[in-house]
């Protein structure tokens, strides 16, 4: 495995960590601290793998690997854009991402090959679709709160992963690889562990991928040719009906919207919010992508797709900077507050 992708990707993470770090510190958004936590994940993962491309592969190496990268990275990444989205009608959505992540568990504890695979699936996906419940009514309700219940389920789990992760008994060598590639691979890891995954890392990634889409079709220019409704006060049975065909509507409306939104983006009256977000979206989807593949046996793209999203990422945050002037990060912050600078045309 070449050692200059992973490397790039790790400082390209670690550099959006610390611009996310630096605004929490102004700003003190807690959706920022999130992010910037997810960000970090994400940097120190990619760095043990490009560490991992020097040196080989050891087990403390492929451990960390695996608790940040597969573990954490996603899921606190979704964190953030869940916190962003605490006053919004989002609810409803992640509870379904959620119930996904529960489904999905079960279906990959039925590819293990180990007796305790099913018993801890059901376990996970009980939880799962229980929390899914109570964000769902919370969210019914109006109650900001279910950003709570989620970012409780995160914490709980990614602490539980910890544990699992120091005292997991790994066959030797203690590490696995693609030979053909030389990407890590999640095989040698009990079933404990690797089906706690998909609860963070499906319902994670699909709320920042489709967190940023929300945010893109808020703040795009629309037109609403199919409406809906999710205004908890109406009847349980229209209220049922909206939810349901929410999904089509909101594709249909933002498909419709598209032509308007290219209109104001050339006329330079778009909202920043919109590229930014679509950068984001982009960013989610890639390495989500080259993930599943991975998965799936296909690592041809692993390190290229992780590469690839961490600068969207970046690029998104940058995008959405208000203020060139917010980016006071030492030794970093001026080159890049020229760049921001000579891509906005500004003087």
């Amino acid at each position: 495995m070449n050692s200059l992708l992973p490397a790039a990707t790790a400082l390209t993470a670690l550099l959006f960590a610390a611009l996310l770090f630096d605004q929490y510190r102004t700003r003190r958004g807690t959706y920022q601290l999130a992010w910037g936590i997810g960000a970090l994940a994400f940097a120190f993962a990619a760095g043990a793998e490009a560490f991992a491309s020097m040196a080989g592969w050891s087990e403390p190496i492929y451990r960390l690997w695996y608790l940040f990268g597969a573990v954490w990275t996603a899921a606190w990444l979704g964190a953030g854009t869940i916190l962003l989205l605490a006053k919004t009608r989002f609810g409803y959505w992640y509870a379904l991402c959620l119930a996904l992540s529960g489904l999905f568990t079960i279906l990959v504890a039925r590819r293990l090959e180990d007796p305790s695979a099913g018993p801890t699936a059901l376990v996970y996906s009980l939880v799962a679709w229980g929390v899914a419940l109570t964000i769902g009514w919370l969210s019914y309700l109006g109650d900001a709160r279910w950003t709570r219940v989620a970012l409780t389920l995160t914490v709980g789990l990614s602490a539980l992963a910890v544990p699992l992760v120091i005292t997991a008994n790994l066959p030797a060598p203690g590490w696995a690889i693609d030979p053909a590639t030389g990407a890590p691979v999640a095989l040698l890891l009990p079933p404990a562990l690797r089906l706690l995954t998909p609860i963070l890392n499906v319902s994670g990634g699909l709320a920042l991928l489709t967190g940023a889409l929300f945010s893109v079709y808020v703040f795009m220019p629309k037109r609403r040719i199919l409406p809906y409704s999710s205004d908890p006060d109406q009847r349980g049975d229209e209220l049922l009906f909206n939810l349901a065909i929410a999904p089509v509507a909101l594709t249909v409306n933002f498909v419709r919207s598209l032509p308007d939104t290219w209109r104001a983006w050339r006329a330079g009256s778009l909202n920043r919010r919109v590229p930014a977000t679509a950068l984001i979206a982009l960013g989610a989807f890639v390495p989500s992508l080259t993930d599943t593949l991975n998965r799936a046996g296909s690592t041809e793209g692993y390190q290229t797709g992780k590469f690839i999203g961490a600068v969207l990422l970046l690029c998104g945050f940058l995008a959405s900077v208000e203020r060139v002037s917010e980016v006071q990060l030492p030794l970093v912050g001026r080159p890049i507050r020229v760049l921001l600078r000579w891509v906005r045309r500004e003087g």
